[in-house]
């Protein structure tokens, strides 16, 4: 038997239900209902759905607050949240979307209009599923955060790493929503990103991968061994502990004033080291130096 999309309706209005559930499910849609924010809290608790249609306006907690905190759940990242509204003023509209809703329509709601949104919205979250799932299949850690550096996606193995980053209060609810630590005030230099040491001495590092759009940038997460990496560079490229600590840095893309602060030392004392290190190597520059480092740590 083929599933039926979850369509869950979230309204203080009993015509608004009635209305709506007949309609979804006269048109094939498994439907939900909630009369108030609290109970689609407890709902979603138990059952994800695979599209949200959510009354804006409701006593107690509003639609709006009912978003974000759905939006805190990695289960619920990619679930489309439509609202329903009778408010039309642009700010109430802007209100909607900053809340992480991607549409709303207008109360009384149209039904051949509800129909034909909830369809295309539904279109374009299993386009995004599918492609997080692709990403994931294939190795890719991947992440998205917006200009503040506040977690918008991740593929489920990114998830994972994030979730082992975070302070346990937050970890459990997912990464959306969570703020990376010592993003750049402005998000001009997503490249300076500090690691996050995890429990069992992995570190979890960052490195930016590029701009999807103005308000999306897309990292790339991994979790490395430092202490065991040092190891494999000081003893088959015969450096010292300190030549090879700097060399690691070096191969991860950091500059010297960032190995400076990692490694608590000055950029002239960085400058020394890597001069031990490239007359060792046998190499004139610092891309030749990093190129050696990625192959022996790569083949380690």
């Amino acid at each position: 038997m083929e599933r039926r999309d979850i369509v869950l309706v979230v309204d203080d209005a009993p015509g608004t239900l009635g209305l709506l559930n007949d309609t979804l499910e006269g048109a094939g849609y498994m439907v939900l209902v909630a009369q108030s924010a609290m109970a689609a809290m407890t709902v979603i608790e138990r059952i994800t759905p695979d599209i949200v249609l959510m009354d804006a306006v409701m006593p107690g907690m509003d639609g709006f607050e009912a978003c974000r905190r759905m939006k805190r759940n990695a289960n619920l990242i990619s679930v489309p949240v439509i609202f329903m509204t009778g408010l039309t003023e642009s700010e109430d509209v802007v209100r909607g979307f900053d809340a992480g809703g991607v549409d709303y329509v207008i109360k009384p709601v149209a039904p051949d209009e509800v129909l034909a949104r909830i369809s295309a919205h539904l279109a374009n979250a299993r386009l995004t599923r599918s492609a997080h799932a692709a990403l994931d299949v294939a190795g890719r850690f991947l992440l998205a955060v917006d200009r503040d550096g506040t977690v918008l996606w991740a593929t489920p193995q990114a998830t994972a790493l994030l979730r082992a980053a975070s302070p346990p209060e937050t970890a459990e609810a997912g990464p959306a929503g969570l703020r990376l630590p010592g993003w750049p005030a402005s998000a001009e230099s997503p490249l300076r990103l500090p690691s996050v040491p995890l429990s069992d001495g992995r570190h979890v590092e960052f490195q930016h991968v590029g701009q999807i759009e103005q308000e999306e940038i897309l990292l790339r997460v991994t979790a490395s061994d430092p202490a065991r990496e040092e190891t494999v560079l000081r003893d088959r490229l015969g450096l010292t502990a300190r030549e090879a600590e700097v060399l690691l840095w070096l191969g991860r893309g950091k500059s010297n004033r960032d190995i400076a602060e990692i490694l608590v030392m000055s950029p002239r004392t960085v400058n020394k080291h890597l001069e031990g290190v490239f007359t060792k190597l046998g190499v004139e520059n610092r891309a030749s130096a990093a190129a050696l480092a990625v192959r022996v740590l790569g083949g380690s």
